[in-house]
């Protein structure tokens, strides 16, 4: 809903208030924020485990989205931009990472795709919610009802997730647990690197640069694909359509990479998506507003759609889970590059040219450059680390 359904929300603000599109971008850059709350963030994770670190997150995202409602002032749109962005990292991939990871060791690549495909399911379903409503009711109800989603999954959050060792042996067993798994195996694959260790290798300084490099394509073209398509020309229908179909493609991305990482490694499956997401952003520019651009949206969303499954298999290949949580939050402020300069980027340039061909040409040299430090980040081996098995 903070991602994929943003574009819908562009025009509707620009016609209520007359903001400019970089003025409605910027909203966009306080996910800077999280650069700087992630190893927080994580390493209470790691100290008090998922569930209520979700639901404290939730609560702080589902406030966002109410006040948003009710807004008025564009200092408003940003201070209730900030509640929102304070939740998304213990929402999003540090929790699934150790709850994938300690629940399906075995299977660690394949489940991590089917669970992250919740973020790309949501844009499926809400983009058209949200234009629908918009159509309908207004942007004002279209924020409250995601508020309203969003309180429903905290109830679930509460009511299901379970991440620590002794709860792990109660459910072991159970029709729906998975075979073999028990508090004691939980215990084992809670090892790994100490968070000041992980910080001195060179792996992990490379891994940082290539996954924040990365995030352009979120911050200065996946946010902007909606208003992108209307400016060459289609329909709000179509256009909703057309991110939506993104939506579905990335769901089979996470899928297909999870399970392609645990023969091929996440680092070199990572490489490959980039590689679909360089090939896309090209057909988009040269495309245009012809009806072929279906095809570089569904190479797109192929492309984006690993990203949330191979970032934290990255760090729990290299790392360990023991202190998961710390180790991942550590990567986030290189975002601060992408979450500040993607939408500015974005923004500026539409306001320049009219359209954002220029921006995502840039977008390409830049993963370009992500590429190149995945593939200089060499694997670690952790058994021959002194001491890292016991931190």
């Amino acid at each position: 809903m903070g991602q994929f359904a943003f574009g819908v929300f562009v025009r509707p603000l620009e016609e209520e208030f007359g903001w400019s599109r970089t003025q409605i971008n910027i909203s966009l850059t306080l996910g800077v924020i999280t650069a700087f709350i992630s190893p927080f963030t994580g390493r209470l994770l790691d100290k008090y485990g998922s569930r209520w670190i979700m639901a404290i997150s939730l609560a702080s995202i589902a406030l966002g989205f109410f006040l948003r409602a009710i807004m008025t002032d564009l200092w408003q749109f940003y201070a209730f931009s900030i509640l929102i962005v304070l939740g998304v990292p213990g929402t999003t991939m540090m929790p699934v990472g150790r709850l994938v990871g300690l629940w399906f060791p075995t299977t660690r690549g394949r489940m991590m795709g089917i669970v992250t495909a919740g973020n790309n399911f949501g844009g499926m379903v809400t983009i058209p919610l949200a234009a629908g409503m918009i159509a309908l009711t207004g942007w004002r109800w279209s924020f409250a009802a995601m508020g309203f989603l969003v309180l429903a999954v905290l109830v679930l959050i509460v009511l299901v997730i379970r991440d620590d060792p002794d709860e792990i042996d109660q459910e072991a067993g159970k029709k729906w647990a998975p075979k073999g798994q028990s508090g004691r195996q939980a215990r084992s694959l809670l090892s790994g690197f100490a968070t000041n260790q992980a910080f001195r290798m060179r792996t992990f300084w490379f891994l940082m640069i290539a996954m924040g490099l990365q995030q352009f394509a979120r911050t200065a073209v996946s946010t902007q694909l909606f208003p992108h398509l209307e400016q060459k020309g289609f329909g709000i229908g179509t256009t909703a359509a057309m991110v939506s179909v993104v939506s579905f493609f990335a769901i089979a991305s996470k899928v297909i990479s999870g399970r392609v990482s645990e023969n091929l490694t996440a680092r070199y499956t990572y490489v490959i998506i980039i590689a679909l997401q360089m090939m896309s952003m090209g057909l988009l520019i040269l495309l245009g507003g012809s009806w072929a651009v279906w095809i570089a949206l569904v190479i797109f969303g192929l492309g984006m759609g690993g990203v949330g499954t191979l970032g934290p298999l990255v760090i729990i290949e290299n790392f360990g889970l023991r202190n998961f949580g710390g180790i991942l939050g550590l990567t986030r402020p290189m975002q601060i590059l992408p979450e500040v300069a993607g939408p500015l980027l974005a923004g500026i340039t539409f306001d320049i040219t009219d359209e954002y061909d220029l921006a995502f040409g840039i977008v390409i040299g830049i993963l370009a450059l992500s590429i190149l430090s995945f593939l200089l980040a060499k694997p670690v081996d952790m058994s021959k680390v002194p001491g890292a098995e016991n931190s």
